[in-house]
């Protein structure tokens, strides 16, 4: 694991000592780490519910039909195989 320095006003320092004191977390880093977790799920849920908008906002939904079916599946095989390629 690499490492990284981080300067922080004493504030900020003081309250991440807070956190760890009051339990939560067994170092600075463990505190860093959490922080960085919560804003990457952050950012997925952020275009997961962009990508839900897209889809609300495209138009009313249809029925799939088997012809749907096949060409989603052909579609994962092609992709599957090129990633086999790789």
């Amino acid at each position: 694991m690499d490492t990284m320095n981080i300067a922080l006003p004493e504030s900020m320092k003081q309250f991440v000592h807070e956190q760890i004191a009051r339990g939560g977390y067994s170092s600075a880093s463990e505190y860093v780490r959490d922080l960085i977790r919560s804003d990457q799920k952050e950012k997925a849920r952020a275009v997961l519910e962009a990508e839900m908008l897209k889809g609300l906002a495209s138009g009313d939904a249809s029925a799939m039909t088997d012809a749907d079916w096949r060409e989603i599946r052909e579609e994962i095989r092609h992709r599957h195989a090129r990633r086999r390629q790789t």
